[in-house]
């Protein structure tokens, strides 16, 4: 099979799971680590950290150090991949998630939660 069919399929397996979807499109807001996703989302640590491997296994973040905190963003190589164009054209946070990640960006909730 062709390498960008093989992407393609990784792509759409990855972001076939609303969790994967969202923990994505808060991604494509800004970056993130799993104490941040965490108390977006108020899912446990284990969920969120399994989530994220499938989504870095399928190129759609990277990760890098930060102190104590890992965090996690859109991988900018995978960005301008056509679906990847269209996935950010269409769909979107809902309002109520916007406010979520807006409220803890504001309340710097990295600071506050130590992620493990």
């Amino acid at each position: 099979m062709e390498k960008s069919k093989e992407t393609v399929i990784k792509i759409f397996k990855a972001l076939s799971d609303q969790t994967r979807l969202r923990i994505y499109l808060f991604l494509v807001q800004g970056e993130l680590c799993v104490c941040e996703l965490m108390n977006i989302l108020n899912m446990e640590q284990s969920r969120i950290s399994h989530s994220l491997r499938i989504l870095k296994e399928a190129g759609l973040v990277v990760n890098h150090r930060e102190g104590k905190w890992i965090i996690y963003a859109v991988n900018a190589e995978i960005e301008n991949h056509k679906i990847i164009q269209t996935l950010k054209d269409e769909l979107k946070l809902s309002k109520q998630d916007l406010e979520k990640f807006n409220k803890c960006k504001k309340e710097n909730t990295r600071e506050k939660f130590r992620c493990n």
